[in-house]
């Protein structure tokens, strides 16, 4: 694994941070609460220490729900376009960040997925479906 940082970056380009290996963990979450933030099946979440996090650009553009019934849950975006981004996640010393927004490749892989027991009843694997190379 490279010791380079990973940078990542909203759809607009104007929200820019960087994250150091090794992260704490890389997993796919089912939960109802990630399934709404992502607009998905699930949410495929990255943590690392905050020690190890830095916003390079853009911070001042960021605002954070957090959700009022929930200890840890929040999500953060871009105010300019909506883009989902990271974030400190309370209770913990880790900013959760949603590996999407990764401009490239963190080479290391999920290991796991959580809140099984709530995922959608519409989600199929992806393994079970046909692959396109492109739109069709």
């Amino acid at each position: 694994m490279s010791s380079a940082p990973v940078t990542g970056s909203c759809l607009c380009g104007s929200v820019k941070f960087e994250a150091t290996a090794p992260f704490a963990a890389f997993r796919y979450c089912h939960c109802s609460r990630c399934r709404k933030a992502s607009g998905s099946a699930h949410a495929a979440n990255l943590f690392v220490p905050e020690t190890q996090f830095k916003w390079t650009a853009g911070e001042s553009l960021l605002k954070r729900f957090p959700h009022p019934q929930s200890e840890r849950f929040a999500v953060s975006f871009c105010t300019n376009c909506g883009t989902r981004m990271p974030h400190k996640v309370n209770t913990t010393d880790n900013m959760l960040i949603p590996a999407g927004v990764l401009d490239a490749d963190p080479e290391t892989r999920p290991t796991n997925s959580i809140f099984w027991k709530s995922k959608s009843a519409w989600y199929i694997s992806p393994h079970e479906l046909p692959k396109f190379g492109d739109y069709k």
